[in-house]
């Protein structure tokens, strides 16, 4: 009951607040054609998103986790005027059905995909001096969780908003016995979170299409 529960009122605020968006519904239904994880973020959040950038004038964004592209297309749409997006995505099936939801959306000018691995990615940003970065979201794999957050303090300013995504792990966060490795990498990332002087930061729990799960804001005070 309680998952039908969630659904319902899911798709009571769908229907009321997110408006239809042909581009955004393609976007989905094709990364599910392609076989990729069923894991972007629901409608809600994605808008949730936008809405942020768009609160704090965003004009340069660092996506870190790419998948099909739906939530970069959010977010895409929450730049400023002349903003940018860097995307990062280590699959390269991933990066082709992405790049093609993006030119669909008609936001494909403003975003830059880079392929590879996050780690290896992060770097040459910086050594490139890209950013500093209005606007981080955090989406890929859990396991390095730390070391993403940790680059992104690295690309941010005072004022950067630093969003991390699937926090709550159907509640098993609260578990430190759990031998699972996103278990631990989301756990490892709420500790430095919590223990980093230089971001205000809080968590919160979501339930719906997704699931139970949650994110975590955090932003650059120093």
């Amino acid at each position: 009951m309680a998952q039908e529960t969630w659904n319902a009122v899911e798709r009571y605020f769908c229907d009321l607040l997110v408006q239809p968006d042909q581009s955004l519904n393609a976007a989905a239904a094709d990364g599910e054609a392609a076989g990729l994880p069923p894991i972007a973020v629901s409608p809600n959040l994605g808008k949730l998103l936008m809405l942020l950038a768009q609160c704090i004038g965003a004009r340069q964004i660092l996506e870190i986790g790419t998948l099909a592209g739906y939530s970069t297309i959010w977010l895409a749409r929450g730049l400023g005027a002349s903003g940018r997006l860097i995307t990062l995505e280590s699959d390269k099936k991933h990066a082709e059905v992405a790049r093609a939801n993006f030119a669909r959306a008609g936001v494909a000018e403003l975003i830059e995909l880079r392929l590879g691995m996050a780690l290896d990615s992060l770097p040459q940003l910086a050594a490139e001096k890209r950013g500093p970065f209005d606007l981080i979201f955090i989406d890929a794999d859990k396991e390095n969780n730390t070391e993403y957050f940790e680059w992104s303090l690295r690309l941010s300013r005072p004022g950067s908003l630093i969003i991390v995504d699937n926090v709550v792990r159907d509640g098993k966060v609260i578990d430190a016995a759990n031998s699972d490795k996103s278990v631990q990498g989301v756990r490892r990332c709420n500790a430095a979170m919590a223990a980093e002087k230089r971001v205000a930061v809080t968590a919160l729990q979501t339930v719906g299409s997704k699931g139970y799960d949650g994110f975590a804001v955090a932003r650059v005070v120093g």
